[in-house]
């Protein structure tokens, strides 16, 4: 008896041949692109990875997650906190004004934006991971110090 072939995907296979059960491709291109991309991170990107995949303190973070028309080095949904990791390369020519342009938009749609260097990855990746978990654990809505006393014909308890 030989091997058997793997199942098709996608509406491929003999019924896709035929003309009919194949159901039409509707994954958006930007998801093959971060899936592309994610086979082909740099070395800061995959020292991070390895410090941040598995949930760290239960919070976790996703790699090359796209956004909009945009792909975050990394991103963690419940701070909704995009995390660019930050080499050479956006040093140069107008990556400096792409980059803050990038913020901006991302700020305008609610998303907090962290850049770190690589070379803080590559000197210590612990220490930036870890500085990036703080960073998404701390609340989102912190009290100004003052608690807001009860309005008239609310309980105290």
């Amino acid at each position: 008896m030989g091997t058997v072939p793997n199942p098709p995907r996608d509406g491929e296979g003999d019924r896709a041949k035929r003309g009919g059960g194949g159901a039409p491709n509707l994954r958006r291109p930007e998801v093959y692109e971060a899936r592309s991309a994610r086979r082909k991170m740099s070395l800061p990107e995959v020292l991070l990875w390895q410090r941040l995949k598995g949930s760290p303190q239960g919070i976790a973070f996703r790699k090359q997650h796209p956004i909009g028309g945009y792909r975050a080095d990394f991103y963690c949904p419940a701070a909704k906190l995009v995390i660019e990791v930050d080499g050479a390369a956006h040093d140069m020519g107008d990556r400096p004004e792409r980059d803050v342009e990038r913020t901006k938009l991302l700020e305008a749609k609610g998303y907090q934006v962290l850049r770190i260097p690589a070379t803080d990855v590559l000197r210590d990746a612990d220490e930036a991971a870890q500085s990036i978990v703080s960073f998404a654990a701390r609340p989102l809505h912190r009290a100004s110090g003052a608690v807001p006393l009860p309005v008239n014909g609310e309980d105290l308890a």
